[in-house]
């Protein structure tokens, strides 16, 4: 009898022993199969989530392209911008030229701070290099139109029609390859125009523009402060003035103060995308 009740116990202890290594009760079962199911949940979830915010991404639509009304003209008989319809009469248009010389960068960046539009016109001579053509790059990727202002800068008048159509159609070219755009607008060395030259940007689809004032290649102009006060206080200074400036040193330190000194009177500066040019 003694044996028995000795082999029982010896039993329940072993069977106690083993359901407290193995975790085997029922409520610690249960316990087991709910943790097991919750991750399981979040591990079916997650991947869900992320596939959900992914295609949120790639469902949204890019931001759509601001596209500037053409609102303004060119007066061929003075050059200046004329509003068409209800535009703001009240505007200047700025034009750098000799670009991009040792300045034009810098006068770029300076107009992109001020959120003053101008264009660039160009020279080909300033573009042998692939530092100057990157140079370029970086004022029409700041938003800046580039105009066509002839390879070498020489007299138009002086040239054959072949010649003047290398110096002109080079130009474009070349502007062409830095930017991916051709010139839309053409502006004569000295603004001296010929017949030919008229016909052959017609045909290159560029507008013609020459200006209403400009100053700083005069000798008592080449100071800050002297074409600063004279581009702002120009007797020439009127609704739709076409302002021709150059990459010149007295006019890259004067470019803040002049664009300044015209907002201050009320003028807008206008953006050139916004004139109609040859279609």
């Amino acid at each position: 009898m003694k044996k028995i009740l000795a082999s029982g116990l010896t039993l329940l202890l072993l069977t106690a022993c083993g359901s407290e290594q193995t975790g085997s009760s029922p409520e610690a079962e249960k316990s087991n199969q709910t943790e097991v199911k919750e991750v399981d949940q979040k591990q079916s979830e997650g991947p869900e989530t992320e596939v959900s915010e992914s295609e949120t991404k790639e469902k949204e639509e890019p931001a759509e392209e601001v596209v500037l009304t053409k609102d303004y003209k060119i007066n061929e008989a003075n050059w200046s911008i004329e509003p068409v319809d209800k535009a703001n009469p009240k505007v200047v248009l700025l034009t750098i030229d000799d670009a991009p010389d040792q300045h034009a960068l810098q006068m770029a960046e300076d107009l992109k701070e001020l959120k003053a539009p101008a264009i660039f016109f160009v020279n080909g001579h300033f573009l042998d290099t692939p530092e100057e053509k990157e140079t370029l790059k970086k004022i029409h990727d700041l938003g800046f139109m580039i105009g066509n202002h002839t390879y070498s800068h020489s007299s138009l008048k002086d040239l054959s029609p072949e010649e003047q159509k290398e110096e002109i159609v080079s130009v474009s070219d070349l502007v062409e390859s830095i930017t991916g755009e051709r010139p839309q607008f053409f502006r004569a060395p000295f603004g001296q125009n010929t017949d030919y030259s008229r016909k052959l940007a017609a045909e290159e689809k560029m507008s013609l523009m020459n200006w209403t004032y400009g100053y700083d290649w005069e000798k008592q102009y080449q100071t800050k402060a002297a074409i600063t006060d004279i581009m702002i206080n120009s007797p020439y200074l009127n609704d739709g003035a076409n302002l021709l400036m150059h990459d010149r040193t007295w006019t890259s330190e004067a470019l803040k103060d002049i664009v300044n000194g015209l907002r201050s009177k009320g003028y807008e500066t206008l953006d050139p995308h916004r004139i109609k040019t040859i279609e």
